[in-house]
């Protein structure tokens, strides 16, 4: 009987030992994603008004929670029942992955107006403020919606052929991570400048410590997000190329006669695959309008 027990418990140990190991494997292929969605709702969440910053990240958390809780059921269907579905969605993820940097890249060398979506100090009545921040939230939902889909299916893809217990568990982490980890994170970031005005209004002295702080946390705020974005784009040329690489035998054949490094490749594979799918979907935009 004990030795049943102990028997059990070892079984339980390998297991988590296995999930431990498959979540950091998963983690590192969906680390793109992840600070491309960093990037995008850090900038989604800053321009409001400084007392609505946190209310408005917490709905869209609560947005992002909901989005896992459907996502995540019909994953691990299709995982069980129609699994090719898995590398089709992946791989038409790579392509949305790929079209979202290249048209970020083109967006930066081609610059064109966009109008503002955030809320400035600006009198406003607080209905037009609500329906701003409604808005701007339903905004923010539909585009983790996107970019949950890709992370739970890139984390799901890489226990495919695990059992179904495993793949449920390392999944559902790596959602779970996406969401309380980035949005953690970006609450931090967006009250950065808070902070240091904070710390400048504290200072009685010219010169002092925390007045020096304050002024690099509120000077930092923007290049922090810029950073981000730049970081963000090339992270989600890397992913969408690997996923090329990996799961198109043309490219996976390719790719070994190219004599580059693995990662120059895949962002380069991941940036040409980009461009074109937006000269298509440019294209397609034009024949609609005329």
């Amino acid at each position: 009987m004990a030795s049943g027990f102990f028997v059990l418990l070892d079984d339980i140990a390998a297991i988590m030992d296995d999930v431990a190991v498959m979540s950091k494997v998963a983690a590192k292929k969906t680390a793109g994603i992840l600070g491309d969605d960093l990037a995008v709702n850090a900038e989604k969440a800053s321009g409001f008004a400084s007392s609505r910053e946190l209310p408005v990240l917490w709905a869209i958390s609560k947005g992002s929670l909901l989005n896992k809780i459907i996502i995540l059921p019909i994953a691990f269907l299709l995982s069980a029942f129609l699994p090719i579905a898995i590398i089709v969605i992946l791989v038409l993820g790579g392509l949305f992955l790929a079209y979202e940097g290249a048209e970020k890249i083109y967006e930066y060398f081609v610059p064109h107006e966009h109008e503002s979506e955030g809320i400035t100090d600006e009198v406003l009545t607080e209905e037009q403020i609500l329906e701003a921040e409604k808005g701007k939230i339903k905004s923010a939902i539909v585009t983790d919606f996107i970019l949950s889909v890709e992370i739970v299916i890139i984390a799901l893809g890489t226990v495919i052929g695990k059992p179904i217990t495993q793949q449920i568990i390392v999944t559902s982490i790596i959602a779970l991570i996406a969401t309380v980890g980035v949005y953690g994170i970006v609450a931090l970031i967006v009250r950065m400048d808070e902070a240091g005005y904070k710390l400048i209004k504290f200072s009685k002295r010219e010169k002092s410590v925390s007045k020096f702080i304050g002024n690099i946390l509120v000077k930092a705020l923007p290049l922090v997000i810029k950073a981000l974005t730049v970081i963000g784009t090339i992270a989600l040329m890397l992913v969408a190329g690997g996923i090329f690489v990996h799961y198109i035998p043309f490219f996976h054949h390719l790719v070994p006669q190219i004599n580059l490094p693995a990662i120059v490749k895949e962002f380069v594979i991941g940036l040409v695959l980009g461009f074109i799918v937006l000269g298509i979907v440019n294209l397609f935009k034009k024949i609609i309008k005329k």
